[in-house]
Parts: C-alpha cells; sequence; structure tokens
C-alpha cells in the first residue's frame, strides 16, 4: 500500500540545489536558480525539469477544492441552470453586483458557452444588435460598428472573455458536466393553495450518469438549495426548456407555447421583455422562454441572450432578499 502524500517527503536537495518543503501548503520544491519569467527558459531546455510531484498530491489538490466546492455551495443564495450566453451574462451582472451572494452555476456541458463559440454555421463571427454593444463595452470586447449591429471578430473571443470574468469572482462556483435531473419544490407561503409552489432549489446529476438512466440501476441524485434559481437552458433539445418542461408535467403551467420560427425582429425583444419570475422561485431567461411564450426563433444573433441576462440578473436582484427571508422564516 503506498503511503499517503502526508507522510512522503522529498530530499534535502536535487542535483545539487537546494529544496525548500512547506509542510503547511503540502510538498512545494523551490529549486535555487530557477526560472523567474517564461523568457529565462530560452534555450535552457536541456537542464528543465518541472519540480517533483507525487501523483497523489495532484488528485488530492482536484478532490479537495471540488468536494469541498460541493459542500460550500449545497446551500447557495441563486442557482443559474445553463452556462450559455445569458446563463453566463447573468451570472456577471449578479456578481458584479451583489459579491454577498453565493452563486452557484449548473452546466450539463463539458464546454461552458452554449451555442455562443461560433455565429450561425460554424462561422466565426458574432452579431449583435444594439444596444448590446453596452455589454461588451462593459466587458471590454472590441468590435466592429456597423450601424444597428455590432460584430466581434470571433464569438469565442466574446465567450472566453465573458466566462474568464465569471469565473473569476470569488462568489462564483461552475459545476460543468453537471445536469439538472429535477427542481425542489416547497408549497408558496404566499398562496393558500395547495397545488401552488415555490422552487427551492435543484437536483442534479453527473450529466454521463444522468444519460445513463435507462441502461444501469438507480443512480440516485445530489441537490442544491437555493432561493432563487434562474433558468436558461435554451430552446427544446436533449437538455433544453429543461425548467418549463417540468413545471408542465408539475402541473404549474398548463402547456408550452412552442418555439416558433425565425423572426430576428420579434424574436429578440419579446425574449428581452419577457425575461421573468415564471412561478415563485423560478426566473426564465435566454431561449427557454421561447418554449413557454410560443416566441420567435431569432437565428445567429446574440444580442437578445446577453441583454435578457441583464435582465434576468435585474429580475433576481429584486426579490432575491425577499426570497432569501422566506427561506429563512420558514426553515
Amino acid at each position: 500500500m503506498s503511503p499517503p502524500a502526508a507522510t512522503f517527503t522529498l530530499p534535502t536537495s536535487v542535483a545539487g540545489n537546494v529544496v525548500n518543503v512547506k509542510k503547511d501548503l503540502g510538498v512545494k520544491a523551490v529549486i535555487k536558480g530557477q526560472a523567474k519569467t517564461l523568457d529565462e527558459l530560452d534555450g535552457k531546455w536541456d537542464e528543465f525539469t518541472f519540480n517533483p510531484i507525487r501523483e497523489s498530491q495532484v488528485s488530492r489538490a482536484m478532490t479537495r477544492r471540488y468536494f469541498s466546492d460541493l459542500d460550500y455551495y449545497a446551500e447557495s443564495d441563486i442557482v443559474i441552470v445553463g452556462a450559455g450566453s445569458c446563463g453566463l451574462s447573468t451570472a456577471y451582472v449578479l456578481a458584479k453586483k451583489r459579491p454577498d451572494l453565493k452563486i452557484a452555476i449548473v452546466e450539463a456541458g463539458v464546454a461552458p458557452g452554449g451555442g455562443a463559440w461560433l455565429g450561425g454555421q460554424l462561422f466565426s463571427a458574432m452579431v449583435m444588435r444594439k444596444p448590446a454593444d453596452l455589454f461588451l463595452d462593459d466587458l471590454g470586447v472590441p468590435y466592429e460598428d456597423e450601424g444597428d449591429y455590432v460584430v466581434v471578430k470571433h464569438a469565442a473571443l466574446f465567450t472566453s472573455t465573458l466566462l474568464s470574468k465569471v469565473l473569476s469572482f470569488p462568489n462564483i462556483k461552475l459545476f460543468n458536466a453537471t445536469t439538472v435531473e429535477d427542481l425542489i419544490t416547497r408549497p408558496d407561503p404566499t398562496v393558500s393553495s395547495p397545488a401552488s409552489i415555490r422552487i427551492a432549489g435543484v437536483v442534479t446529476n453527473w450529466t454521463l450518469v444522468s444519460m445513463h438512466h435507462d441502461d444501469q440501476s438507480c443512480m440516485d441524485p445530489n441537490t442544491i438549495n437555493a432561493s432563487l434559481v434562474i433558468s436558461t437552458t435554451g430552446h427544446d433539445g436533449p437538455f433544453g426548456a429543461f425548467s418549463v418542461k417540468r413545471l408542465v408535467s408539475m402541473q404549474q403551467l398548463e402547456k408550452l407555447g412552442g418555439m416558433r420560427g425565425l423572426d430576428m425582429k420579434t424574436a429578440e425583444d419579446a425574449i428581452v421583455k419577457g425575461t421573468r419570475e415564471i412561478v415563485r422561485g423560478l426566473v426564465v431567461g435566454g431561449m427557454e422562454l421561447s418554449e413557454v411564450d410560443g416566441a420567435n426563433r431569432m437565428g445567429p444573433t446574440f444580442g437578445a441572450m446577453v441583454l435578457s441576462g441583464v435582465k434576468a440578473a435585474e429580475v433576481a436582484l429584486e426579490v432575491i432578499d425577499e426570497r432569501m427571508a422566506e427561506d429563512a422564516k420558514h426553515q
């Protein structure tokens, strides 16, 4: 049996160089004469070596942090379902305005960003109608101004910039490769009808596990409690429109309106204006709304996605303190 990493000690020297070991941070080597900048590595590859490490240290460095995050965010203030352009925009605005909130993002895919890594039909450029350029200005993403619309030279520039800013906030944790399998519900304390509910969190599982429920034995999920859930899972698809479809099956919505054909002019306005709290505790934004309201699809233009996210954050900020107070009262 291999010894645990905590008892593994390094030699006092490596190839004649001094090694300092900081026990409180785990084993970490500082080699005397080691390059201090990337440029100092130039032409020194024959003598190059990485600092020493034990395989268990890698495992523990990952798992310790991940399970600490699972523990910390099991009680969140806000959960955002879906890390596409709308969900990430929502997270950016929320974290910027309310650094005190604990925000968990649950994304079914391995790569966050949804369809925003490319424009339409696998083209590179991303088109946004004004005034969505205001969001790009806030992010610091350059674009070409074409009058009524702007063009980002590559959609990945927008998405990578937004994603990096979102992940840099200390009050946000992204759980990707994780899907929402159900919604946690409670009786709505503001309504006397026993049929009325409020959403109190999400039921989660590894995406790969969720995809194999039909060919494996029971694999139960995990949960995250939250005072508010913001769902931005996109239009109908394998994981799309999940929350609103679940509301129908729970008889909280009579039926879905179904997304209509493409009409950019009407679709983008409708998505932004329709962003709202659908049932108590659940805000819906982005193309998931098209399935609720029977709105048109917008195709390869992304202004409504980011501004729906901005509005979803605004709606959330209007109700979050009230929802948190409700939770505190009824726990």
